[in-house]
C-alpha cells in the first residue's frame, strides 16, 4: 500500500480495550498501544527519565504513570509533569483496514 509508505502494520485494531496497554516489539524496538478515553496513543516504552518500561505503569485518565519513579506522562502531549525537559517517544500512526499502521522512524 502506497499510502502506508513508512508505515508498518504492528496490531489490529480491536487489538486493545479501552482502559488497556499493548506492548508490542518490532526488531527490538518496544511500541506501547495505550487506549484510553476512546483515543489511541502509541508511544515508547521506555520512560525518557530512567528508562524503565511504561508498559509495567499506571493509566490515570490521559496520563501514564512510570513504575519506577511514579513520573508522570501526558499522553496528549508527551509532557512530564514533573520535568518539562523529559518527554514521551510518541509514534506517528494511523488506522486503515482494521490495523494500525506505525512510522517508527518519526517521533
Amino acid at each position: 500500500m502506497s499510502q502506508n509508505e513508512g508505515y508498518i502494520a504492528l496490531i489490529e485494531e480491536n487489538a486493545l480495550a479501552d482502559g488497556k496497554m499493548k506492548l508490542v516489539t518490532y526488531e527490538g524496538t518496544p511500541v506501547l498501544f495505550i487506549k484510553q478515553g476512546g483515543e489511541l496513543y502509541v508511544i515508547g516504552d521506555r520512560c525518557p527519565h530512567m528508562g524503565c518500561r511504561l508498559s509495567g505503569g499506571e493509566l490515570e485518565g490521559c496520563v501514564v504513570v512510570c513504575p519506577c519513579h511514579a513520573w508522570r506522562f501526558n499522553l496528549n502531549s508527551g509532557d512530564c509533569e514533573q520535568s518539562p525537559t523529559y518527554k514521551l517517544t510518541m509514534y506517528p500512526f494511523k488506522i486503515d483496514d482494521s490495523k494500525v499502521w506505525v512510522n517508527l522512524e518519526e517521533e
